[in-house]
C-alpha cells in the first residue's frame, strides 16, 4: 500500500533510540524527509545516518525539550532541516519506576513537565508551519494507561490520560485547517526495559528460556486479561503510526487509536 508520504516533512521527537527509532525509520521508507531527534547528538546522528543507508533523507536536531528556551531550539533546528514541517509525531517521554508512596508532588509536576508539558512546547513551537501548508498531522504517542491505569506509576498514569485529552482540543482548535490531531496508545512493547522485566518476573516464576519462550507465559501472568497473549513490537507501533500520518488517514481526527493486543479491557 502506498501511504502517499513521499516527501512530506517529519519531526519524531526522541528518535534516537527506541520506538521513536522505529517510527522514524517506518516514515522515511515511506518517501517521508525525516528529523531525528535526540539529547546525544551522536546516537540521533547513528538513527539517520541509517535512515540514509538505506536510501531515506534524514536531519537531525539535537536538544532538551524539558525548557522553553532549549525546546525552541530543537523546533528551530527541525523546521530549517527541509523548510519547515508537515508532520509532527510527539514521541519523547519517559518515567521512573514508582508508587503512591514513593512519587513526591515535586516527582508529579516533573514527570507532568517531562511528558505533557514537552509537548505543548513542541506543538506551540510547530503549528504555524504545519497549518501554513493546509495540511498536516500531530500525532502524540500515549499508553494503555492513559485508559487503564496501574496501581504504580500514578505520575506517569496521569500523564499518558492528559496526551489523550490534549489531542482532542488540539484536534478541535485545528477545525478545518486540513490538519489533525491522534493519539496511538501503545500496550505493553518489546524494549530492553520489558525484556528485563520479563527476566526478573520469569526467575520469581521459575521459568528459564529466551525471550521467545517465555513471552506467552509471563504476558499471562502479568497482564492475565491481554488476548493477544504476546507484546507488541516497536515496528507495530510504527505502522500505525505511519498511516495515522497519512493522506488516507484524512478522516481519522481527534482519535485515541490503541495498539495494545486488547491489553485494555473496554470498549473505548
Amino acid at each position: 500500500m502506498d501511504l502517499q508520504l513521499n516527501g512530506k516533512r517529519a519531526l519524531v521527537t526522541g528518535s534516537s533510540s527506541g520506538l521513536g527509532e522505529a517510527i522514524a525509520a517506518r516514515l522515511a521508507a515511506e518517501g517521508a524527509k525525516v528529523v531525528v531527534h535526540g539529547r546525544n547528538k551522536a546516537r540521533a546522528e547513528g538513527v539517520a545516518q541509517k535512515i540514509r543507508d538505506a536510501g531515506g533523507e534524514a536531519a537531525v536536531a539535537v536538544g532538551d525539550l524539558g525548557a522553553d528556551d532549549s525546546a525552541q531550539a530543537v523546533v528551530d533546528q527541525a523546521l530549517g532541516a527541509f523548510g519547515g514541517l508537515d508532520i509532527v509525531i510527539n514521541n519523547a517521554g519517559g518515567f521512573e519506576a514508582g508508587d503512591w508512596d514513593s512519587a513526591t508532588p515535586e516527582r508529579w509536576a516533573q514527570v507532568y513537565d517531562q511528558n505533557v508539558i514537552s509537548m505543548v512546547r513542541v506543538i506551540r513551537g510547530t503549528l504555524e508551519s504545519v497549518k501554513s501548508n493546509g495540511w498536516g498531522r500531530f500525532i502524540q504517542l500515549g499508553s494503555a494507561v492513559g485508559s487503564a491505569p496501574f496501581a504504580g506509576v500514578p505520575d506517569y498514569n496521569v500523564t499518558k490520560a492528559a496526551n489523550i485529552n490534549m489531542t482532542v482540543s488540539l484536534s478541535k482548535t485545528l477545525a478545518g485547517t486540513g490538519v489533525t490531531s491522534n493519539t496511538v496508545s501503545p500496550g505493553p512493547i518489546r524494549t530492553p526495559a520489558l525484556e528485563q522485566f520479563f527476566a526478573d518476573f520469569a526467575k520469581g516464576m521459575g521459568l528459564e528460556g529466551s525471550f521467545e519462550e517465555i513471552e506467552r507465559p509471563i504476558t499471562e501472568a502479568a497482564f492475565g486479561h491481554q488476548p493477544t497473549k504476546r507484546v507488541g513490537r516497536p515496528e507495530e507501533i510504527a505502522d500505525a503510526v505511519a498511516f495515522i500520518a497519512s493522506p488516507l488517514a484524512d478522516y481519522i481526527n481527534g482519535a485515541n487509536l490503541r495498539v495494545d493486543g486488547g491489553h485494555v479491557p473496554a470498549v473505548n
